[in-house]
């Protein structure tokens, strides 16, 4: 599934449909007593987060989603069906939070207090215009602060539908949004074809914040993880790392808009070379963060490449078909200025990665809270990532492309870069917001160019000592 924004996810004219929960859903909220499961530890930094930009006095819309097709003429009704199951399958969709002085609270409604409510907006000829709406209706909609904070749409047409489901990030991770395509398509197919479907809820991201949270808090400052952390923050002079490269950035000045870069890096042959050959390393992840460690260094003449890796922490299958947030972040530190060759960065960037990667599994928010430091939030994004996920084996990856299917990304403000790579079946793509800056352009451009050189650089030279070794052995 291609990450991307909502303008290049190829949305045309049609009719335009939402759901969203009914009144009287919303209503029933209101009145609802506290669930004793916190929120998580990633879902109330976020929530914090957006609140403090907030009072600052900007709006940045942090909505993430999934766009993707149904081809023939539709059945409202049934893809209403199809919709509700799907929605009372995962806890945390009828799950929000509120206040108490600055203490978050989790309100959670029962299943069958919850009803999708349709509108019928009407015909949008263009698809300039129609972009323009569903942009400024998901800001609104699905936005950190309020509840409910989701919204589902389906633009309809003779031929097919759309279907845009779009989520505060507090509800979803990327993992979630790859599996909502197929699950949509099954249970509208079954429901259409008058068959059983499996809607039985799945293990509740809630009750995974839970657990997550009880065992953070177990650790005080003097715990290990936390002493690691607070080295890595001193070394990135008391803050968490951006991307570094000159990103043109005013330290005096507003947050600034985002720019959007999303293509694809390589084919599927040169992808699956590279996976080849970064193998013994650790596979693709490693071989991308070697290559950046190389080439922040050729761009900045950064000695050492200090990031924050993104991990899922779905460490038990127990949550492997859930919709949740289930991300925790490592600290690496490669000192690139040792690393004569790519071999040598993919072997530090192994060392490291086996030596921090567990420490993904405590969640950040809850480290800096016993650093005892003022990290009060100026920016949406934390710290800068450049991250990988191989989604060839999700159920329906096989028919994204026929179906247009994509992740959605909402690109608005932000000083920090975020990179995401995503091995697909027809070959590594890259999807980046970074800071809309004119030295910010020129040096993600070069970063992109010059990722995409290494990785078919160093498949080339892999070919090429394979070809020469295959020679030697028959003249043998």
């Amino acid at each position: 599934m291609r990450m991307t924004d909502l303008q290049r996810c190829e949305i045309r004219p049609g009719r335009l449909v939402e759901w969203t929960l009914h009144p009287t859903t919303v209503e029933a909220a209101t009145g609802l007593p506290d669930d004793s499961r916190p929120p998580s530890y990633v879902q109330e930094s976020h929530v914090r987060t957006a609140r403090s930009v907030r009072e600052d006095g900007l709006f940045v819309p942090t909505w993430s989603g999934t766009a993707f097709d149904i081809p023939g003429q539709v059945d409202l009704d049934v893809l209403q069906d199809a919709l509700q199951a799907w929605t009372l399958r995962h806890e945390t969709l009828r799950s929000g939070f509120r206040w108490s002085d600055d203490e978050m609270r989790r309100f959670t409604l029962d299943a069958d207090a919850v009803v999708l409510h349709r509108e019928d907006i009407g015909d949008f000829p263009e698809a300039p215009l129609l972009i323009r709406y569903l942009q400024d209706r998901f800001d609104i909609v699905a936005d950190a602060l309020t509840w409910p904070n989701f919204i589902f749409t389906a633009v309809v047409r003779d031929a097919g539908t759309s279907v845009y489901m779009v989520f505060d990030h507090s509800n979803v991770d990327a993992y979630s949004i790859y599996r909502i395509a197929a699950e949509i398509h099954e249970l509208y197919a079954a429901f259409l074809e008058g068959r059983a479907a499996d809607t039985k809820p799945v293990a509740s991201y809630i009750d995974f914040c839970a657990t997550e949270r009880t065992n953070a808090d177990q650790i005080d400052d003097t715990h290990a993880i936390v002493d690691r952390w607070r080295e890595f923050v001193a070394q990135c002079d008391g803050k968490l790392p951006n991307f570094p490269v000159d990103l043109g950035l005013d330290p005096e000045g507003p947050l600034p808009t985002q720019k959007f870069i999303h293509e694809m890096l390589v084919d599927d042959t040169a992808a699956a070379a590279f996976e080849a050959y970064c193998r013994p390393y650790g596979g693709s992840l490693t071989g991308i963060l070697a290559a950046t460690a190389l080439i922040v260094r050729e761009i900045s003449g950064q000695q050492v490449y200090r990031t924050v890796v993104p991990f899922h922490t779905r460490v038990k299958s127990q949550w492997s078909d859930s919709v949740g947030w289930f991300v925790g972040g490592a600290p690496i530190e490669i000192p690139v200025a040792q690393a004569p060759d790519f071999d040598s960065a993919l072997a530090m960037v192994r060392a490291a990665l086996r030596e921090n990667r567990s420490l993904a599994r405590m969640p950040i928010a809850r480290v800096l809270r016993l650093l005892g430091s003022d990290f009060r939030p100026t920016s949406p994004d934390l710290y800068s990532i450049v991250s990988f996920a191989d989604a060839r084996g999700i159920p329906g990856s096989d028919r994204w492309q026929d179906l247009k299917a994509y992740g959605l990304i909402r690109v608005s403000y932000g000083d920090q870069v975020c990179a995401w790579t995503t091995r697909l079946r027809e070959g590594l793509q890259l999807a980046c917001r970074y800071p809309d800056t004119d030295v910010a352009y020129k040096n993600m451009r070069l970063y992109v160019e010059r990722l995409r050189e290494l990785i078919v650089s160093v498949t080339r030279e892999d070919s090429a000592a394979v070809g020469a070794s295959d020679g030697a052995a028959a003249s043998k």
